[in-house]
């Protein structure tokens, strides 16, 4: 049987009319209602008429999503709660995986999304010319990555803040060879891995400790790129007592490493990552947690709220909380 607006008001214990503005991202319904009534529209099944939508908005009822990584779990999060949120309301999603060099310039230049959607998330960050050109489609943009960027909406973290928390932490608790799990910027133009390698050095020379660059290896945001990145580590002639790892995949990877070779965490080598990745619990780790499906989830309301009230000005930057999580897998150093 079809899932009314009727059904999903009586689930949710309010109005039709409530979940009619929660839904489409309009004003005068709080944060709290408004997740609410998007999950159990969501647990119902329920989506908005698409037909009687476009008829009556001269939409397509399309967003597109660019993105440079689907499988990874990072992306894949902030793609699902999205996707939840613009279902609920009616619109699909036309996924544009742009992970090559390749296929990034064949976007950018023919820019295929042109009259094909209501509104763009990015879950890469564009460069100027990349920027201008999505710009130019003349839809609201949104963002999940990176900081603020003109006519954007920017949905994100204080990275240099959450990487600065971990590092501080292995300090105070004593760590004076700290080694890093990083991954590059290029070629998709990371700010993350930039800023997070610039809270490490500054962390360490703000405690009086040579950075000693042997001590940094690429990771590349990935569990076999953190194997080898601490296996890497583990090979120096003077091995870190404490690892930073960028991302909870990589650290999971050192840690795979680190138990293959018969060190104990954290009696030996202490190790924190960065995310809080749903299994970063479960292996008791150390990490900067952040709302990964809360940054999809607004990135996504706060487009809808675009393009219901397309003459409110958009928030430029909204920057979603951290918190170091202590767990298992950090201790003083043994002497």
């Amino acid at each position: 049987m079809t899932v009314s607006i009727t059904d999903v008001a009586h689930a949710a214990g309010v109005s039709a009319s409530t979940v009619s503005r929660a839904l489409r991202g309009r004003p005068g319904v709080s944060d709290e209602v408004r997740a609410h009534i998007t999950a159990v529209a969501a647990s119902l099944g329920y989506t908005a008429s698409r037909s009687a939508s476009s008829l009556a908005s001269g939409r397509t009822q399309t967003i597109g999503v660019l993105a440079p990584y689907v499988g990874r779990w990072f992306f894949g999060t902030v793609l699902d709660a999205a996707e939840k949120v613009f279902s609920a309301a009616g619109y699909d999603l036309l996924l544009y995986n742009l992970g090559t060099p390749e296929a990034r310039k064949r976007f950018f230049t023919k820019l295929p999304a042109r009259k094909r959607v209501d509104a763009v998330l990015s879950l890469l960050i564009p460069d100027e010319e990349e920027a201008a050109a999505l710009r130019s489609l003349g839809v609201p943009l949104a963002t999940t990555v990176g900081g603020a960027r003109e006519g954007f909406t920017a949905v994100g973290i204080d990275d240099h803040a959450g990487a600065t928390s971990a590092v501080r932490h292995l300090v105070n608790l004593g760590h004076r060879r700290i080694g890093m799990i990083s991954g590059a910027s290029e070629p998709l133009h990371w700010t993350t891995p930039v800023q997070r390698r610039q809270a490490y050095l500054d962390v360490l020379a703000d405690a009086g400790i040579v950075h000693d660059p042997a001590l940094e290896v690429d990771g590349g945001y990935t569990v076999e790129g953190g194997e080898h990145a601490m296996t890497a580590l583990l090979a120096d002639s003077r091995p870190p007592t404490a690892v930073f790892a960028q991302s909870d995949e990589m650290a999971m990877g050192a840690l795979r490493v680190l138990r293959r070779h018969r060190l104990k965490v954290p009696d030996d080598v202490s190790v924190v990552g960065f995310d809080d990745h749903e299994l970063a619990e479960v292996v008791g780790l150390t990490t900067v947690a952040q709302p990964v499906a809360r940054q999809g989830a607004e990135a996504a309301r706060l487009l809808l709220e675009q393009l219901d009230r397309p003459d409110t000005e958009p928030p430029g930057h909204v920057r979603m909380p951290i918190r170091l999580m202590l767990r298992e897998t950090t201790a003083p150093p043994n002497p």
